[in-house]
């Protein structure tokens, strides 16, 4: 096929290559995009997206289960249908990937699938080779764009063959629900998939390498988490370590090590493995090209360049925050970059949110965080939601807001809510730690009632000693 020449070429169609090549069309620079499994990545197809839910199904399939709290009889037990959950699952997937691939059209971004491989810079700019089953081709471009993610870490003697050893990926395709589920890493998309689990009723047991939960959330958060995981009947094994496992045929056995050196021996249909992700920066020819990487990361400054001009990288394979909105902020600001505005990746807060039951969501700083960056004096302030009206109506009153401010500016300096709709409730905060607003700034402006949102407001006055509905300390 003719060697095609485009004014910049995104690699990886995942929430940080799409929306640059989205941004890129509407800057009406000649973009291309190569995607080699996804359009929409991992987060559209097998991740965020489908896990949020299954994960919305199994809180529902819970709550009819106690129905009768608020006074609603259902004859016999909710029945978990499988087959229909996935079938579910699978047309929400399909309307989102779609959706993308009318966008890039729509933006006249040309779409190729398939392999990329970078080849020497030349004079006349970037050679891409694609690879797909129909033949091989040769793409010609200004700039580049490397957004190819990442993929579930294997640790040694557990490698993942989605039938005894699942990863994300698997766990959401299960077509049934595994009696005993040991889920292997207790952080945020373990404890997301375990909790979904044990509510379609799963023995799940969670085995953690660390001290903790979540090592990287606020503390009083995960204690609330933790408090529920224990109430599901979730085992959860800290300071413990995975070894090996056998398959004896009827059943998978794990082997872990305690923290006192002991061996203990656990007994599984399915073992989850959820200890991290690391970057697909493999097979790229990034050597080839000259692009420096480091510990399989691809090394960018705060323009998203790395070292070889017209090669820039966002996401998941430049490390950090490994969060789809963070790769998707990226994606924008290369794209307006690359056509020449005025732009870089400059943020005082990337939001993060866990969806375990209850949410956690955190932006800014910890307590451990801010007094490490030299916030002698803080102002905290906590409000629960067991003093909310509008969680008490919809029946669900775990967790609490908390707002951190410096002791004598009272500059907010982090939030973090574990609770019904903590997702939805960071965003406020986030703003306010952007704009470099003070705790008075969030309790001085009016909330609706009666709203989960208020929450947020009654906190910062609680961090001032000003709480109206709670007994200030």
């Amino acid at each position: 096929m003719p060697e095609q020449r485009f004014d910049a070429v995104v690699i990886g169609a995942g929430p940080g290559g799409y929306p640059a090549a989205i941004r890129l069309g509407q800057l009406k620079v000649k973009t291309a995009i190569i995607e080699r499994e996804y359009i929409g990545g991992v987060c559209l197809n097998v991740g965020c997206i489908p896990s949020k839910a299954v994960i919305h199904a199994a809180k529902m399939f819970d709550k009819l289960g106690h129905s009768e709290d608020i006074g609603i009889s259902i004859p016999g037990k909710p029945v978990l249908d499988m087959a229909r959950l996935q079938a579910w699952k699978g047309g929400v997937v399909g309307k989102l990937t779609g959706g993308v691939r009318t966008l890039l059209k729509a933006n006249k971004v040309e779409i190729f699938e398939g392999n990329a491989t970078l080849g020497k810079p030349g004079p006349d700019g970037h050679r891409i080779t694609v690879k797909s089953a129909s033949g091989e081709q040769t793409i010609l471009a200004k700039n580049i764009v490397i957004a190819t993610g990442s993929r579930p870490i294997e640790i040694p003697g557990f490698k993942i063959d989605q039938n005894r050893v699942i990863d994300s990926t698997g766990a959401l395709a299960l077509t049934a629900v595994p009696p005993r589920l040991i889920v292997i890493g207790g952080g945020y998309i373990g404890l997301e998939l375990g909790m979904c689990y044990a509510k379609f009723g799963s023995k799940v047991t969670v085995v953690e390498a660390l001290p903790r939960l979540l090592g990287t959330m606020d503390r009083d958060c995960v204690a609330v988490v933790d408090r529920k995981l224990k109430k599901m009947g979730v085992e959860v094994m800290v300071d413990t370590k995975a070894k090996a496992w056998e398959d004896k045929g009827d059943r998978a056995v794990l082997t872990v090590e305690l923290k006192d050196g002991k061996a203990a021996a656990i007994d599984a249909d399915k073992i989850l493995l959820s200890v991290g992700r690391r970057p697909n920066s493999e097979n790229l020819g990034l050597e080839q090209a000259g692009v420096t990487v480091a510990r399989g990361f691809i090394v960018a400054d705060d323009h998203l360049r790395t070292n070889v001009p017209g090669i820039y990288a966002i996401g998941d394979v430049i490390g950090g925050m490994m969060l789809a909105h963070k790769a998707t902020k990226e994606g924008e600001v290369v794209a307006e970059i690359i056509a020449g505005h005025e732009a870089a990746f400059d943020v005082r807060a990337i939001p993060a949110v866990v969806f375990t039951d209850p949410e956690i969501a955190s932006t800014g700083l910890t307590e451990d965080e801010a007094r490490a960056k030299g916030h002698a004096e803080l102002k905290i302030g906590k409000f629960p939601f067991a003093a909310l009206g509008r969680a008490l109506s919809v029946n669900d009153t775990e967790g609490f807001v908390k707002v951190i401010a410096d002791g004598k500016t009272g500059e907010l300096l982090g939030v973090h809510i574990v609770g019904n709709g903590a997702s939805d409730l960071i965003s406020e905060a986030s703003l306010g730690i952007e704009m470099g607003a003070v705790a008075d700034d969030l309790r001085l402006t009016i909330h609706p009632h009666p709203t989960l949102s208020e929450g947020v407001m009654e906190a910062a006055a609680a961090a001032l000693g000003e709480a109206i509905h709670i007994v200030n300390r």
